[in-house]
C-alpha cells in the first residue's frame, strides 16, 4: 500500500475532500513553496505574501468539492494565487493614491479623476512589463538597496542600475 508521502495529487484532493487532515498537510507541503514564490515574484512584503497564500488555501477550502480536475489543484492555486496578487496591487495603488496626490492638497475633483486615471494607466503599465522589470521596479518602490535587488534578481550588483534604467524607458513607453 503507497503511503500518503507517495500519493499523487488527485488521491490527496479527494482524500482532502473526505476530510483527512493528513492529505491536507501533504497538499500545504507541496504547493505553500509554489504560492510563496508567486506572492514573492509579484514584489509582495511579508504581510502581503502572506496574505495571499493564506487566501489561496481559504478559496481551495472553499471550492474544494467544485474541482473539476483535481490532479490540477496545483495550476488552480497557481492561479487564484496570481490573482489575490493583482488585488493586492491594485489595492495598493488605489490607496496610494490620495498619496500621489499630495498629502493636504486641496485638489479639485478634476484633478484627482486626473491622477487617478494616471495611477491606474501606470498600474496597467507595470503589469505588461516583463515579471523582472515588475519584481525590480516593486523592490526599488519599497527602497531596497541595490544589494537587496541583485540578490532579488540573481544578478551582479552593477547590471541593476542599467536594469532599472531600461525597465523605466519600457515602463515610460507603455504609459500614455
Amino acid at each position: 500500500m503507497a503511503t500518503l508521502q507517495d500519493d499523487d495529487t488527485n488521491a490527496l484532493v479527494v482524500r482532502a475532500r473526505e476530510g483527512d487532515d493528513a492529505a491536507w498537510a501533504r497538499l500545504v507541503e507541496r504547493y505553500s513553496g509554489l504560492l510563496w514564490s508567486i506572492a514573492r515574484a509579484h514584489g509582495l512584503d511579508d504581510a502581503d505574501a502572506g496574505d495571499v497564500v493564506q487566501t489561496s488555501w481559504l478559496r481551495l477550502v472553499e471550492r474544494i468539492d467544485a474541482l473539476d480536475d483535481p490532479s490540477a489543484t496545483g495550476c488552480w492555486l497557481a492561479t487564484t494565487a496570481r490573482n489575490e496578487c493583482r488585488a493586492v496591487v491594485r489595492r495598493r495603488a488605489r490607496d496610494l493614491a490620495p498619496v500621489a496626490l499630495g498629502a493636504g492638497h486641496a485638489s479639485g475633483p478634476d484633478e484627482v479623476a486626473v491622477a487617478r486615471e494616471r495611477l491606474g494607466r501606470v498600474g496597467a503599465a507595470l503589469e505588461a512589463l516583463p515579471r523582472r522589470c515588475r519584481t525590480l521596479l516593486r523592490l526599488f518602490a519599497q527602497a531596497a538597496s541595490y544589494a537587496e535587488l541583485a540578490a532579488a534578481l540573481g544578478v551582479p550588483v552593477g547590471s541593476v542600475g542599467p536594469t532599472r534604467a531600461r525597465c523605466l524607458a519600457a515602463l515610460r513607453r507603455l504609459v500614455p
